[in-house]
C-alpha cells in the first residue's frame, strides 16, 4: 500500500460473520457480515489509518488482530524474527505472543481498572511478559509515565484522579509496558476534546519515532486519520472500499463515500 522495507503484518480475506436468528434448536443461513473479506498490510514504523462510520466493522476488524474477536476466515501473518500465523496458534501460544500485539481503547474510563493504583497498571504487563526484579520494574514503570507526559510522583494514585487525556496517555503507558511491535489505536481520540486530541496524535507520532513502533489508527474523522497515518484505508460496510497514501484518499478519493467522511 505504501513504500517500505518490511511488512510487518499481512491480512488476507479476513472475515467476521455472526448469525442471524439462530438459537439451540436450529442455526442461521443468514449472518451479518461485519468484516467481509479484508486485505491489509501494515509496515514497520508506518501507520495505517482505518476509517469508517459507526457500523462499519473496524473495531471489530481490531478486535479479530488481538483475537479478542475469533475471525470466521482468513489469515494474519506477522513477520517478526520468523513468520507468525496468528490464527494458527494455540491460545497459550497466542498469550505469550500477545505482547507484541497491544490495543489503546476508545475510553480511557473503562479500559483501566478502577481499583488498581497507575503503577499497578503499568507494571501488570512488564511482570507477565519480562523477568526484570522489583526495582527495574519500578524504574520502567516511572520512565514511561515520564515518556508520556505525566508525573512519576502520581505512581500510587487511582484513575479517578486523572482527567481523560491523562488517563489516555496511561493507557499508551501499558501499551509500551510489554515492548509491543504493532499497537492498535481503536478510536483512541474521539472521547477526547479537540485540543487533547491534538496532543495524544502528537505523542502517539513521537512514541511512533522513538520505538519505531507500527500502528493501525481505527477512527471515523478522516481529518484525524489523515493527519497521523502514512496510508489509509477505507471500510464500508464490513469491506474495504478505498486505500492509498492518505493524502490521495483525503484529497482526490476515487470512491465517493470518503467525500462523505
Amino acid at each position: 500500500m505504501i513504500e517500505s522495507d518490511k511488512i510487518l503484518m499481512s491480512v488476507r480475506n479476513l472475515k467476521k460473520y455472526y448469525p442471524i436468528g439462530s438459537n439451540f434448536f436450529k442455526s442461521s443461513d443468514e449472518y451479518v457480515k461485519a468484516v467481509d473479506g479484508i486485505d491489509i498490510d501494515l509496515y514497520a514504523g508506518k501507520t495505517l489509518g482505518l476509517v469508517g462510520e459507526s457500523g462499519c466493522g473496524k473495531s471489530t476488524f481490531g478486535k479479530c488482530i488481538i483475537r479478542a474477536i475469533e475471525p470466521s476466515a482468513g489469515d494474519i501473518k506477522v513477520y517478526l524474527d520468523r513468520e507468525y500465523s496468528i490464527r494458527e496458534m494455540r491460545k497459550s501460544e497466542f498469550r505469550t505472543f500477545r505482547r507484541n500485539l497491544q490495543m489503546i481503547f476508545q475510553d480511557p474510563n473503562s479500559s483501566l481498572d478502577p481499583r488498581m493504583t497507575i503503577r499497578d497498571i503499568i507494571s501488570e504487563p512488564i511482570k507477565a511478559n519480562s523477568s526484570l526484579s522489583k526495582n527495574q520494574t519500578e524504574e520502567k514503570v516511572k520512565y514511561l509515565m515520564d515518556i508520556v507526559g505525566l508525573n512519576p510522583n502520581q505512581l500510587y494514585r487511582y484513575p479517578h484522579a486523572f482527567s481523560g487525556g491523562q488517563r489516555q496517555r496511561i493507557g499508551i503507558a501499558r501499551a509500551l509496558a510489554s515492548d509491543a511491535k504493532i499497537i492498535i489505536c481503536d478510536e483512541a481520540v474521539s472521547a477526547l476534546d479537540v485540543s487533547v486530541q491534538a496532543q495524544i496524535i502528537n505523542l502517539l507520532k513521537d512514541l511512533q519515532e522513538k520505538f519505531n513502533l507500527t500502528l493501525l489508527f481505527i477512527s471515523h474523522d478522516l481529518s484525524v486519520v489523515e493527519h497521523l497515518s502514512d496510508a489509509v484505508a477505507v471500510m464500508y460496510l464490513g469491506k474495504i472500499v478505498e486505500a492509498g497514501p492518505s493524502k490521495n484518499v483525503s484529497i482526490n478519493p476515487k470512491n465517493p463515500y470518503p467525500k462523505e467522511l
